[in-house]
């Protein structure tokens, strides 16, 4: 079952008798907080939730720039959201789907049962925006962590020795070409370069799921192969990990990392095209 949403089935369930919660988690890497954006307008019933304080725990040393939220914390925002065990769960962002794509891999790693994204985010909406704050009513949702798979980074260092490790970042991050936001350059040795920007159309939507299939397939990534996936601190590989998910292939989160991974200087780095 697809965790996307196109825009129309969406403006038909939340004119239905049992509307999705709404969440909107709008976030770009290194620019303002999504905050001001939502207050301009929103999707209708539509709560705002931060990437920096709700759908991440501070960073500190040696945990990457986006360490996994204190599941109180998360718990916390859900319910303050509306959020509910049986109620189901949409989480939209400004287009990117980096951020809306971390708050469903939270929302299922947390033990929510049914969570989709808009696919597209806010661009593919042609419908109403409106400045009114909604007054959700307290949702009943406590995380249970442990429902999707993580990898830590002595756990990622085997995985590329026995499985498929993906780098969802740039390919020229990848190589060591350039690193704009941690301290070395470079990637994990064996890990393999699969930018997750390739999993999209012009428009900024997926792929379909068969398109997402045979690339995967080209990596040597297949329903069964044990996967796991990084990229700078944990957000753009939740994109990876959806994509792979609409392409049936299970697969697990490293939280931590490159930015977790490059913290402690005597692991190996590797440089250059090649996967180890």
């Amino acid at each position: 079952m697809t965790a996307l949403l196109t825009a129309s089935a969406l403006a038909a369930e939340l004119a239905g008798p049992r509307p999705p919660v709404l969440l909107d988690v709008r976030y770009v890497p290194g620019g303002p907080p999504g905050r001001p954006a939502y207050a301009e307008g929103h999707l209708p019933g539509a709560v705002y939730v931060d990437m920096d304080t709700e759908l991440a725990a501070p960073a500190g040393p040696g945990t990457g720039r986006h360490p996994l939220p204190a599941p109180e914390v998360f718990g916390a925002a859900m319910r303050r959201a509306g959020v509910s065990a049986d109620r189901p769960v949409v989480t939209y962002d400004g287009g990117l789907g980096w951020a809306a794509a971390r708050a469903w891999w939270l929302l299922r790693w947390a033990g929510h049962p049914d969570v989709r994204v808009l696919d597209g985010g806010l661009p593919v909406w042609d419908g109403p925006l409106t400045k009114d704050l909604p007054e959700p009513a307290v949702g009943d949702f406590t995380p249970v962590p442990g429902s999707l798979p993580t990898l830590d980074a002595d756990g990622a260092a085997e995985l590329a020795r026995r499985g498929a490790l993906l780098d969802a970042r740039a390919g020229e991050r990848y190589r060591g070409e350039v690193e704009p936001l941690d301290p070395v350059a470079g990637h994990i040795p064996g890990a393999l370069s699969a930018p997750t920007t390739a999993t999209v159309t012009d428009r900024g939507t997926f792929r379909p799921a068969a398109e997402l299939a045979a690339h995967f397939a080209a990596l040597g990534v297949t329903p069964g192969t044990e996967v796991g996936v990084y990229c700078g601190s944990g957000v753009s590989a939740a994109h990876e990990l959806l994509a792979l998910a609409e392409a049936g292939i299970d697969a697990a989160l490293y939280p931590g990392s490159w930015s977790e991974w490059t913290a402690d200087p005597a692991r190996p780095v590797a440089i250059g095209p090649e996967a180890g």
